[in-house]
């Protein structure tokens, strides 16, 4: 990989990127921005759509883009993915992981098939994305990959006990998965938004373009333009955005009579 004009820029069609969750949101926006920058994508989501998106995709910016769908959610999942692309000869520089599910609901009232779906994304398919991925990377000696977290890890509140908890593992994976990279010529990266606006916490559009305009909603282009970036750098964390970095330590240490009306009047968005 090189750089060029732009961070991460390739020669067009000279490198592959592989981005999961990337039909809609945030993975769209990883897709556009890496083929904007040269690179050939396989794309892979549950949904059926991710075949659309991917045409739309390679002929929006003349490179190859290949869908596949399927659901990562599973114990075998990753190492599926990781077998069929070495036998289809794809060699990624660059793997997102960001594939996610939002849940917003007390543990107790959380299905718990839902429980164990959030920990395999989030956590276990991650994991072995990683180590079958970053395997390859390091024995060509290059590569570079970025995993969703979430400023929720700082958020534990009641609700987010299970979102928060997958994403924090995220982070802390990273970070020290990053140590263990040193010199080998990749680099991981975690990145921790907050409030993203898309449809994943069931926002009507106007709530999401009204908390964009005030700044406590990020765009998805946004997101990935600054995930990307950071990627790029060979930073092991990022949040984005000074103002929700200068007020980690508010949300870690919210007392008790402030956390108790906040949970009383988010109990009727919890589902």
């Amino acid at each position: 990989m090189c750089c060029n004009k732009n961070l991460g820029e390739v020669r067009r069609g000279s490198a592959w990127a592989l981005v999961t969750g990337a039909a809609l949101g945030i993975g769209r926006q990883y897709a556009e921005r890496l083929a904007m920058l040269g690179y050939n994508l396989v794309l892979v989501d549950i949904l059926d759509s991710v075949e659309q998106e991917a045409q739309i995709v390679a002929h929006k910016y003349s490179v190859e883009c290949v869908s596949r769908v399927m659901d990562l959610a599973s114990t075998e999942a990753a190492h599926t993915l990781h077998s069929w692309s070495v036998e289809a000869g794809y060699e990624f520089d660059v793997v997102i992981n960001n594939a996610g599910i939002f849940s917003f609901c007390d543990i107790l009232n959380t299905p718990v098939e839902r429980l164990e779906r959030i920990i395999l994304l989030h956590d276990f398919a991650l994991t072995v994305m990683c180590r079958l991925y970053g395997e390859d990377m390091r024995r060509r000696g290059k590569g570079r990959i970025l995993n969703m977290s979430s400023y929720s890890i700082w958020m534990p509140f009641p609700g987010l006990a299970s979102y928060s908890a997958s994403k924090a593992y995220v982070k802390s994976f990273t970070q020290a998965f990053a140590k263990e990279l040193k010199g080998t010529g990749v680099s991981i990266t975690a990145i921790c938004p907050a409030g993203i606006a898309t449809d994943l916490y069931g926002l009507p559009k106007k709530l999401q373009e009204l908390g964009v305009k005030i700044g406590g909603l990020m765009t998805p282009a946004s997101c990935a333009r600054r995930g990307l970036n950071a990627m790029f750098k060979g930073r092991s964390v990022v949040v984005p955005d000074w103002w929700f970095r200068i007020l980690i330590p508010v949300c870690r240490f919210l007392p008790g009579f402030l956390i108790r009306p906040l949970r009383s009047f988010t109990m009727k968005w919890q589902k």
